[in-house]
């Protein structure tokens, strides 16, 4: 098969007119940069996870790309155009990728937290009082949502108007799809939550098919694209990282984050990041394998 894209963390082929492969490596990947490191069968459970929930996703009314899983890190796919010149989109443009992440965050983490305690994001607007940032581990009121680019090199927040400009969604398509979001999301905090953990957020891809209706694409529900807590160590004000962000905290620690942010933000070359330490692999694998049986309730 021909290889058409080999992304930070799968490679995609062409198998037929109307159908892509997707393989999924153990590459790992955190702020936009693939370490170079592997972690054994990660790419295994990014694969099946996201298998699971979209088996789920017909009973709720939402369409899905995905034909068939081959073995473990395979599956078939229904196939779309990656169109990465937002001035071919319109309204009339079917079997397409839409150059957006939909995210859904319900708990004050990761790079909200950041932006809060940087001033880029106003607490009232999260519903809090404008006067105190809230904590990290903080409920939301409501959900948040926000939606970012897809296809260019590093992610960037859009507003609803920019989101529309670049992405050839009608208003009423737009929120559509984040019906979809919520709908999904409430399955899968009702299905984690059966054992014991929480859906702190996560991160999902659609496109529009022959017929221009949306689907959910790629992955999502995993280790990779979504945050998890355990439920009862978060009861006890403990915050157990159960997913990617487990290797982005690692980062952060090791002063990486900061030193590659600041790059950004200056404009400079950015810097290489460095490979995980060995002890880490083997427990970063553990993890994606336990968070995959939590999140399933099957067996690896």
């Amino acid at each position: 098969m021909k290889l058409l894209r080999a992304g930070k963390v799968k490679e995609v082929y062409e198998a037929g007119e109307d159908e892509l492969e997707f393989r999924f490596t153990d590459n790992i990947s955190v702020f936009d940069k693939v370490i170079p490191s592997q972690i054994p069968r990660k790419g295994e459970t990014l694969c099946r996870t996201s298998a699971f929930w979209f088996d789920r996703a017909p009973s709720l009314g939402i369409r899905h790309h995905l034909l068939k899983v081959l073995d473990g890190n395979r599956m078939r796919v229904r196939r779309v155009e990656v169109i990465s010149d937002y001035a071919k989109l319109t309204p009339e443009t079917t079997s397409y990728l839409i150059p957006l992440e939909w995210i859904a965050r319900y708990y004050v983490a990761g790079s909200l937290l950041d932006r809060l305690e940087k001033g880029k994001e106003n607490p009232k607007d999260l519903g809090f009082p404008s006067s105190k940032v809230p904590e990290y581990g903080t409920r939301l009121p409501e959900p948040y949502l926000e939606v970012t680019t897809k296809l260019e090199e590093t992610d960037r927040l859009l507003t609803r108007e920019q989101a529309l400009d670049i992405s050839g969604l009608t208003p009423g398509e737009f929120d559509d799809i984040w019906d979809s979001v919520l709908k999904m999301d409430g399955t899968i905090q009702d299905e984690v939550g059966l054992r014991g953990l929480i859906h702190v957020d996560g991160k999902k891809e659609f496109a529009m098919d022959g017929d221009r209706s949306a689907m959910l694409v790629d992955t999502f529900g995993t280790a990779d694209e979504d945050r998890f807590w355990d439920r009862t160590e978060y009861e006890e004000g403990q915050f157990v990282e159960l997913s990617k962000e487990f290797v982005r905290q690692h980062y952060r620690d090791s002063g990486y984050h900061q030193a590659l942010y600041g790059a950004r933000d200056r404009g400079e070359p950015e810097p290489e990041i460095p490979a995980l330490p060995d002890a880490l692999v083997q427990q970063i694998s553990d993890l994606y394998v336990g968070l995959f049986e939590r999140i399933t309730g099957l067996t690896f």
